[in-house]
C-alpha cells in the first residue's frame, strides 16, 4: 500500500499541518510545556529520572539548547519534543551529551567530534513522543519509536511517521538555519535504519552501547538533510522549514543568541 494513500491523501506535509502545530520553543510557557512532555514520558512512564515535585524535566544541557515542540493543532494537546543540543558559549570543549556515554565507542579514524570546530557540531537528544501517540504493543519501553505501522491511523490518534520525523527534521532545520553542519544522534540501531530507508544521509560512527537500551551514535550533515529524502518525506520537512522560519521570525533575537560564534 502506498503511505500517502494510507495516511489520508495528499502529501505527508499537507497532512501534517492538518493535525499538527509544530514550533520552536523560544518562549517561557513553551519551553515548560516541552519540559513538562520530557517529565511525562522520561519519569513518569518510563522511570529513566526520578519523579520531580515541579513535573519539570531538565538538565544542564538545556541552558545552551534550542527546542522543538510538537502540538495537536486545535486542542493544543503536548505531542513531542526535542532539542538540538549546541557547544556550551563560555566553555565550547565541554563535551556533548553522547560524546560522554559514547566515549570508547566512537571510531575516531571516521571522525573525531572533539577535533570539529566546536561551533560547527551539535546533537539531537531528549527525544520524547507522549504515550498515546506512540505506544504500540511491546513498545512502551522506548521514548520513541518509527516503523511502517506509523504510515496508519487507528483509534483517532494519529501514528504516522512524521510525529518522530517532524522532530528530527525540525532539529535538522534549526541546525541549518544556525549554520551547524555536524549534528550527531543516539538511538536505537533499529530507529537508525528506519531513517536511512527515509533517506537521511546519516551514518553511524561508533559501535552500540548500552544506555537505556541498544544505541547507535551517528552522524548528519544539516546542508545534506534534503538532498537524499524520500520524495514522501520531502514535502513534510518543507513545511518543518518553514515553520522554523516562522518561530524565528516571531523572536527576531532568538537567531543570533543561539548561534554559535567561531571559536
Amino acid at each position: 500500500m502506498d503511505p500517502s494513500t494510507s495516511s489520508g491523501g495528499g502529501n505527508l506535509g499537507n497532512r501534517f499541518e492538518d493535525l499538527f502545530d509544530f514550533s520552536v520553543a523560544l518562549d517561557a510557557q513553551s519551553i515548560e510545556m516541552v519540559y513538562r512532555i520530557r517529565h511525562d514520558v522520561y519519569c513518569r512512564e518510563l522511570g529513566w529520572e526520578a519523579v520531580r515535585p515541579d513535573g519539570l524535566e531538565t538538565d544542564d544541557y538545556d541552558r545552551h539548547s534550542v527546542h522543538c515542540l510538537l502540538r495537536r493543532r486545535g486542542t493544543g494537546e503536548p505531542v513531542g519534543c526535542s532539542r538540538l543540543v549546541l557547544a556550551r558559549p563560555d566553555d565550547p570543549s565541554f563535551p556533548l551529551p553522547f560524546e560522554v556515554s559514547c566515549r570508547e565507542a566512537i571510531y575516531r579514524d571516521q571522525v573525531d567530534p572533539a577535533g570539529l570546530p566546536r561551533h560547527d557540531v551539535g546533537e539531537v537528544s531528549r527525544l520524547a513522543v507522549m504515550g498515546g501517540f506512540r505506544q504500540r504493543q511491546g513498545e512502551s519501553h522506548e521514548p520513541v519509536t518509527v516503523d511502517n505501522r506509523d504510515f496508519e491511523s487507528k483509534g483517532g490518534q494519529p501514528r504516522f511517521p512524521f510525529i518522530p520525523m517532524s522532530l528530527y527534521l525540525g532539529a535538522a532545520a534549526i541546525a541549518r538555519r544556525l549554520n551547524v553542519e555536524n549534528v550527531f544522534v543516539l538511538t536505537e540501531p533499529r530507529l537508525a535504519s528506519h531513517f536511512v530507508r527515509l533517506g537521511f544521509d546519516i551514518h553511524p560512527i561508533g559501535d552500540a552501547i548500552e544506555h537505556r537500551g541498544a544505541r547507535v551514535p551517528s552522524l548528519l550533515s544539516s546542508s545534506k538533510v534534503v538532498g537524499n529524502l524520500r520524495p514522501l518525506i520531502k514535502p513534510l520537512y518543507a513545511v518543518i522549514d518553514r515553520l522554523v522560519t516562522r518561530s524565528f521570525e516571531a523572536h527576531p533575537d532568538a537567531l543570533e543568541r543561539f548561534r554559535p560564534t567561531p571559536y
